[in-house]
C-alpha cells in the first residue's frame, strides 16, 4: 500500500485511466474488425470515416500516439481501397 496521499490518488487515477484506455482501444479494434468482416465495398466506405474519427479521438485523449494512429489509418485505408479495385 502507498505511504503518501498523492500515491493513493495516483493509484485511483491510474485505474480510471486504464479503464478508459482499454475501452477506447477496444472500440477501435472492434471497428477495424467490423470493416474487415464486411465484404461490401460501399459499406466499407461508410464505416471508414467512423473508424478514422475514433482513432483521431484516441490521439486527442492521449490513448494512442499520433504516429501509431497514422499507421492504423493508412493500413486501414489501403485495405479498403484494395477492394475498390476488384
Amino acid at each position: 500500500m502507498p505511504d503518501h496521499k498523492s500515491c493513493e490518488k495516483r493509484l485511483r487515477s491510474d485505474a480510471s485511466k486504464k479503464q478508459r484506455n482499454h475501452y477506447v482501444k477496444k472500440s477501435i479494434s472492434s471497428m477495424i474488425k467490423k470493416i474487415k468482416k464486411t465484404t461490401d465495398y460501399s459499406e466499407m466506405q461508410k464505416l471508414l470515416p467512423e473508424a478514422f474519427s475514433l482513432i483521431d479521438k484516441a490521439v486527442k485523449k492521449g490513448v494512442l500516439h499520433r504516429n501509431t494512429a497514422d499507421r492504423k489509418k493508412s493500413r486501414l485505408n489501403k485495405y479498403v481501397q484494395s477492394f475498390g479495385t476488384k
